[in-house]
């Protein structure tokens, strides 16, 4: 994986990703990072340096990283860390 700075076209290489293959983790960002209870659907619509943004049922929320992102390869690594470090399914 090269570590690609996030231009637009690399922000929509991710969200594409993300909604085709990960779409429960998505759910999950929203639910627990977002602080929304009922999520029927989630898109990650953009990634930055310095969040991610999703439209969940129609509303658009804004999620901050705790550190800013250095490129792709740092965006991966802090989806999946936030991904694993989410409680249990029962508790989100």
């Amino acid at each position: 994986m090269s570590n690609d700075p996030l231009t637009s076209a690399v922000s929509a290489r991710i969200c594409n990703h993300m909604n085709e293959d990960h779409k429960q983790a998505v759910i999950a960002y929203a639910k627990y990072y977002g602080d929304i209870k009922n999520v029927r659907n989630a898109k990650m619509v953009e990634i930055n340096e310095r969040s991610m943004k999703l439209d969940v049922d129609g509303k658009n929320i804004d999620i901050p990283f705790e550190t800013p992102l250095t490129g792709s390869e740092d965006a991966h690594k802090t989806l999946v860390s936030m991904i694993r470090s989410l409680p249990s399914k029962s508790e989100i």
